[in-house]
């Protein structure tokens, strides 16, 4: 069957595709990164409750007593919510010590590694074929009588079909009537193409249709996502992705890519709920350490941004610039940058949503003074606006409400950073210290102690902190700190500029509360 034809036929079909998320092992595998336990669990019960994943891996085992902990929780909880058949753990050849340390755990399924190429069968574990499927039965028949459910992943697969297919074909005729639910496949060098993971696919379908078989791609060659569709186009039942695509080397397919691909391109069907992409997204960000990149599809900071005014004013003449990939769909929004390539419609857009009305030439007037701080490389977000179109409309900008009177911040070798804040805030001055993990962080402190203490109101919790200087490295350059914050509902940004770090939070900070105090 040629490929357009198994395309045809896929789209008939329209399978259900298994995911099995593993940013729990494989992507902790991402060089610098190391959950704790309980970020394990945090994540874990968020793919399996909100994501719905239909599988988790977990960790290895036998790697740490940490490890085993977290395991531990993960499994407990899960067990709670009757999807304790949901977690994996890998295990290895080992006897049955990775059995054991499962069970000790609580778990219930074991990803068995063996070896899917003759090389890592000879030169790594010394054994002759014949010797590793041997070792590979007892371990699958002491797990069976242990009531534990076993995967078996061919290590090295793709080298294995590409340099010693009779090793492969081998492995899996000795194996293929054993208590093994899933057959998973892993690229494990990134060394694939969708063309061979279609020929290699057929082959293993075409010799063991009754096989359940996952594809493990990873992203050495940036064909994670591609190798993964062509999986799934030649047959793969289950796909293994990552949050973020973190893994070692380049990394794994990233969830949240393939399932808009799988759903948008070939009609699959999956069990995540693809509103919750963004968020697991974030918490992974966090927990690891590891940004994502601002331009990755559907989870990137900038993807749903129209910078050019061209598609902006395409968007307002019946969606011209849509496609797909809405930005609902993964609980998130379209926004309109505002910079030197915004123009009319940008501005109109962001005045739009935030309820301002003025005429062709405020707009036009608005329109070129973000131009030029566009061109002074300075960041201007819709909050900033009202701000903007005060100054240039020389409009008299409401009188702050929220004023700094006086602040004092010390560092000192040894001591924690603290901070001696005076604010005044609607006519009335109030006054705190605090300490904390650096002079923000201590400043900070003191705002929300004013907040709570004095007014009884929860300060807006911050989401993001990002600084930047122009190129050039002078220790005297203008310092951008750009701050986010979750308010009620809403995530609200603020710009602050200056050649101290500390000065420019701190002006971002106060507009914020500005902000915040003129919409109760």
């Amino acid at each position: 069957m040629g490929t357009a034809q198994q395309v045809n036929s896929y789209q008939r079909i329209t399978p259900f595709v298994e995911i099995l998320d593993s940013t729990l092992r494989d992507g902790e595998q991402t060089n610098g990164v190391s959950f704790l336990p309980h970020e394990k669990l945090m994540i874990a019960r968020k793919l399996l409750h909100d994501v719905n994943v239909d599988r988790i891996e977990v960790a290895s085992a036998g790697v740490s007593e940490g490890e085993k902990e977290a395991v531990t929780m993960i499994c407990r909880y899960a067990r709670q919510i009757g999807r304790q058949d949901r977690v994996e753990v890998l295990g290895f050849v080992d006897g049955g010590r990775s059995v054991d340390w499962i069970g000790e755990c609580g778990g219930q399924v074991i990803n068995l590694l063996a070896k899917g190429s003759l090389k890592h069968c000879t030169q790594q574990l010394h054994k002759t074929p014949e010797e590793h499927i041997a070792d590979i039965r007892n371990v699958v028949s002491y797990a069976a009588g242990k009531g534990m459910s076993v995967n078996l992943y061919l290590e090295d697969w793709s080298n294995g079909m590409k340099d010693s297919p009779d090793y492969v074909y081998q492995l899996v005729d000795a194996l293929a009537l054993l208590d093994i639910k899933r057959f998973m496949l892993p690229d494990t060098l990134g060394v694939m193409n969708p063309l061979q993971v279609i020929e290699y696919f057929r082959k293993m379908l075409k010799r063991y249709p009754q096989l359940h078989f996952d594809f493990h791609a990873h992203n050495d060659y940036d064909l994670a996502v591609s190798n993964s569709l062509a999986a799934v186009l030649s047959g793969a039942k289950g796909i293994h992705v990552t949050v973020n695509g973190l893994g070692e080397r380049c990394g794994n397919a990233p969830m949240a890519s393939v399932q808009a691909i799988l759903k948008d391109q070939f009609h699959a069907k999956t069990n995540i709920d693809e509103s919750q992409l963004n968020d697991i997204s974030r918490m992974v960000e966090s927990y690891s350490g590891i940004a994502v990149a601002p331009n990755q599809p559907i989870v990137g900071e900038n993807v749903f941004t129209q910078v050019a005014g061209v598609h902006a004013d395409g968007d307002s003449k019946n969606k011209l610039y849509y496609n797909e990939l809405m930005p609902e769909r993964f609980g998130r929004k379209r926004e309109y940058a505002l910079g030197k390539n915004s123009g009319k419609a940008n501005i109109a857009k962001n005045l739009e949503e935030l309820g301002l009305e003025l005429t062709p030439e405020q707009t036009r007037r608005v329109t070129q003074r973000i131009t030029e701080l566009g061109d002074k490389k300075e960041i201007v977000t819709q909050d900033d606006l009202p701000f903007i179109v005060s100054d240039v409309l020389k409009h008299d900008a409401p009188e702050d409400k929220v004023k700094l009177v006086s602040y004092v911040v010390s560092t000192a070798y040894g001591l924690k950073p603290g901070a001696n804040v005076r604010v005044e805030i609607n006519g009335r001055q109030y006054e705190a210290g605090a300490t904390g993990d650096g002079q923000y962080d201590a400043f900070v402190k003191a705002l929300r102690y004013i907040y709570k203490k004095y007014l009884n109101r929860t300060f807006p919790i911050l989401a993001n902190y990002q600084v930047s200087i122009p190129p050039g490295g002078r220790t005297d350059a203008l310092v951008q700190t750009v701050i986010s914050w979750h308010y009620r509902d809403s995530i609200l940004r603020t710009r602050g500029l200056d050649a101290d770090q500390t000065e420019a939070a701190i002006k971002a900070t106060f507009k914020m509360l500005n902000i915040v105090e003129s919409n109760l």
